[in-house]
């Protein structure tokens, strides 16, 4: 192979990684709607129904499968978070969650999930910007 053709092929490469950094980075509201798509699925553990619970889950899961379609037509790529957001993260939910669920179970204080909620809600919407930035660094080679 020419060296040539191998530096026009890098260039082309680089510049393709560029474009896609251009377009990765999801709206502010993604994050927003996320958040608030947690809260209102958590919240919804405050009327101690499952009335209110299940149908609430149906609209965040399919919520959530909006969210990700927008932001494929978007971006036109989907990936998953790595492990440096996934752990902080998996902690953050056990150490508010298990708390929140026995009060709200074992102590009939249903109240709790809506703080619980908030708190996780902010706490995705931070991470989700948090990551789509670090994911647009790495692809301009600034990590």
């Amino acid at each position: 192979m020419d060296r040539d053709v191998a530096a026009a092929q890098l260039a082309a490469l680089d510049a393709d990684r560029a474009a896609l950094a251009d377009r990765v980075l999801q709206p502010w509201w993604y994050d927003v709607l996320l958040g608030l798509l947690l809260f209102g699925f958590l919240a919804s553990y405050a009327f101690d129904s499952l009335w209110v619970t299940f149908p609430a889950l149906l609209v965040f899961c399919a919520a959530l499968g909006v969210l990700v379609a927008a932001y494929k037509r978007i971006s036109g790529v989907w990936a998953s978070p790595s492990g440096r957001v996934m752990v902080p993260w998996g902690v953050l939910v056990l150490v508010v969650l298990v708390p929140a669920f026995v009060l709200a179970e074992g102590f009939d204080q249903h109240w709790v999930m809506v703080p619980a909620g908030a708190v996780l809600g902010i706490a995705v919407a931070v991470l989700s910007r948090l990551w789509g930035r670090a994911w647009v660094a790495e692809l301009r080679g600034q990590q």
